[in-house]
């Protein structure tokens, strides 16, 4: 067999190996603060009403849209921090589908809100995910530069989709805005079942 034969029977071996797999928290094996940012991307519950919360600010205007991208990792940065010294994590997951339901509800609705109201429900679901973040991640035992990680995760895709929304004038526009809001009801309605599944 020739080396490069044995080279790609090599390769295809390695990839065919089962990874680890894990049910919470990703380990990219780039340091706590990266693996604080994967986190919060492969997690759909925190993710969707992170992008309803900076829709709904974008709709709202760029001072809501301002507001909005400090209220909101500066309270999951709060929360979190209380949440890595909590000694039990509470069981929210109902509350926190209920929560990005709300928010893409609101976006589906272009709801007329005052801009701090957008701002206040934007840190109001900061507050509730980043508690829930940092319960899990005293759970596995990580600490404050993973929660770190997550937060500037949420500073970042905040400020890009609010930023991204805000000069949308055109009628197309706000629609497909408000059609992403209802995908994001959409799907907490199928966690909604899943979970109403696992509690019969």
């Amino acid at each position: 067999m020739s080396r490069s034969g044995v080279f790609t029977s090599v390769a295809a071996v390695l990839l065919a190996l089962p990874a680890a797999a894990q049910a919470h928290l990703v380990t990219s094996g780039l340091g706590p603060f990266y693996d604080g940012a994967l986190h919060l991307l492969l997690s759909p519950g925190d993710l969707l009403g992170l992008v309803a919360a900076a829709l709904l600010a974008g709709l709202r205007g760029a001072r809501a849209g301002r507001l909005t991208v400090i209220a909101l990792p500066m309270c999951w940065l709060l929360a979190g921090m209380i949440g890595l010294r909590l000694p039990v994590a509470p069981d929210l997951t109902w509350l926190s589908v209920l929560s990005f339901m709300i928010l893409g509800v609101l976006v589906a609705a272009d709801t007329r809100l005052p801009a701090v109201a957008a701002a206040s429900l934007g840190g109001a679901y900061g507050a509730l995910h980043g508690l829930l973040n940092g319960t899990a991640l005293a759970a596995m035992g990580a600490g404050p530069s993973t929660l770190f990680g997550i937060v500037l995760t949420v500073f970042l895709l905040a400020l890009l989709t609010a930023a991204a929304v805000v000069p949308a004038r055109a009628l197309w526009a706000r629609v497909a805005v408000r059609v992403a809001g209802s995908w994001v009801v959409a799907v907490g309605m199928l966690m909604l079942g899943w979970l109403a599944q696992g509690a019969a």
